[in-house]
């Protein structure tokens, strides 16, 4: 599991399309406000999925070869397999896309309110999809699946808490780079999307297929 978590974590950390969007929230008016309410929001959407599958498995894993266990890892191998789909349609259609300014422009004159929707617009939900499907053998009994689970929680949060603390802190300097990055994620978003939404979606469908068949 930790391990599951950890990779999940860490690719919704990098996912450029969540990243693009809090750059923009960062750069319209009051943008460090606004960011604040889209972390609230992406934290309590994380921790509330978290919450409803400890409560339907009451912080025990099911049995191994049980019902709900084969279930949970076909899940998981499904969500892999859908990951792997979307991240070849995302190859096959590079350079044939054509961007549209005008949303762009829109989320750098955003709302408070409608930064929280945002956040949860951008939430990369097969990623989130699969942690929930990891967090069913969470077992609460032991301090290490605590640890993991708040480790998931703030991997996934890690990217845009980080630009959030140096808008806050270093804004001049955040202001620049931040630019960079977003001019920088505008030419080669696609391109890091499919490497890691093909790289997790392999990762999940090997492991499960080998978890269904061991």
């Amino acid at each position: 599991m930790v391990l599951d978590l950890l990779l999940i974590g860490l690719v919704i950390a990098l996912d450029p399309l969540p990243v693009t969007g809090f750059v923009l929230v960062l750069s319209s008016r009051n943008g460090i406000w606004k960011g604040l309410v889209f972390i609230l929001t992406w934290l309590a959407t994380f921790v509330g999925i978290i919450a409803a599958v400890l409560l339907m498995t009451g912080g025990q894993p099911p049995a191994a070869k049980s019902a709900p266990s084969t279930a949970a890892l076909a899940a998981k191998l499904a969500i892999g397999v859908g990951l792997v789909l979307y991240a070849e349609r995302t190859r096959r259609n590079l350079g044939k896309r054509q961007r549209s300014s005008g949303f762009m422009s829109r989320i750098e004159r955003i709302s408070t309110w409608s930064a929280a929707g945002l956040a949860l617009l951008l939430q990369p939900w097969g990623m989130v999809a699969a942690g929930a499907a990891t967090v069913v053998e969470a077992d609460l009994s032991h301090a290490s699946s605590y640890a993991a689970l708040m480790g998931y929680v703030l991997l996934a949060t890690s990217s845009i808490l980080t630009m959030e603390l140096y808008a806050t802190f270093a804004p001049r300097s955040a202001h620049a780079r931040l630019g960079k990055l977003r001019t920088w994620l505008e030419g080669h978003q696609d391109q890091a999307l499919v490497s890691l939404v093909l790289f997790l979606g392999l990762w999940l469908v090997g492991k499960s297929i080998y978890q269904l068949t061991a």
